[in-house]
Parts: C-alpha cells; sequence; structure tokens
C-alpha cells in the first residue's frame, strides 16, 4: 500500500453537509472573483458555504450566493460585505452546460469546498447535485454505518 501523500493545496471552506443533501453529478473546478481582504479572511480559514449556491445571471455569468466570507479584522474602512454575490470563473461553454443541466433537470449548482491551489488562487469546486430525498438520505447513512462497523469487525478479528 502506497503513503497517503498529502494534497497541495489549503481548504479554506469544505461543504460536508452537500454530499448527504446532494447526489452529487458532474463537479468542475472555478475560480472564484475576490477582494484582497476576503482573500485575507479566507486564509484564515473562517469561511462557511454550507448554506450556498451558484446560479447562472440573466448575462450568462455564474455567481456564488450566501457564502459567507466573515470581515477581516485587521482590514478597517477597506473590508468588504460578508456576504456579497461573487462572480465565479469558468469558461462559456461549462457556464451553458451548468445552466442547462439547472433549467432541464431540476438539479442545483452546489459549492463543495474553497481551496488554495498549489499557485496560491483561491479555487472553488462546485458541482450539479439533484436533492435527495428523506429515504435516500437514510439509505446513505445505512450504507455509511455498516461500513464503519465492517471496518470495525476486520480490525477486530484481524
Amino acid at each position: 500500500m502506497a503513503p497517503k501523500t498529502k494534497p497541495e493545496f489549503k481548504i479554506a471552506a469544505d461543504n460536508r453537509r452537500a454530499r448527504y443533501d446532494f447526489e452529487i453529478g458532474d463537479t468542475l473546478e472555478a475560480g472564484i472573483m475576490l477582494t484582497g481582504t476576503e482573500v485575507k479572511a479566507l486564509r484564515a480559514g473562517k469561511a462557511t458555504i454550507a448554506e450556498s449556491y451558484a446560479s447562472v445571471d440573466r448575462k450568462g455569468e455564474l455567481y456564488l450566493y450566501n457564502a459567507n466570507i466573515p470581515e477581516y479584522l485587521q482590514a478597517n474602512q477597506f473590508n468588504h460585505e460578508p456576504r456579497r454575490p461573487r462572480k465565479l470563473l469558468v469558461k462559456a461553454k461549462e457556464v451553458v452546460r451548468l445552466a442547462q443541466g439547472v433549467e432541464r433537470q431540476g438539479m442545483t449548482i452546489v459549492p463543495l469546498k474553497i481551496y488554495f491551489n498549489a499557485k496560491g488562487r483561491a479555487k472553488i469546486e462546485i458541482a450539479l447535485g439533484r436533492g435527495k430525498k428523506l429515504h435516500d438520505k437514510r439509505e446513505t447513512e445505512k450504507a455509511r454505518d455498516w461500513n464503519r462497523e465492517k471496518s470495525r469487525l476486520m480490525r477486530d478479528k484481524g
């Protein structure tokens, strides 16, 4: 078994609940337009994207809504608004594909995590997701519990 390598990016915000609430389809890495104080607040790791979503506006641009990047305390008058819409940087072809998934199939564009890549740029991983029903969530929980129990049994016996 090969040793695990440490990923070369730092996760600033993670949406762990998204995989529980949505069936995740295609994922996509996008750039995110931020101000200087937003980048500093992200590096501090205080952001939350649990209730956020992305949407295509009338001009055909993709925006992230309801993501909370708190104010950077050391910046006084040049601070940003914590829940402002932020533009996501993706190619036009990808925006069309995401918009079609939302319109035709009733899916949602869900952010999964915000991170800094190897070059130090802030990136966001977004995915097309379909909302799970209550019985699907129970099924996911049951499978997770069984895997946990199975690994516990294997560890105890072996």
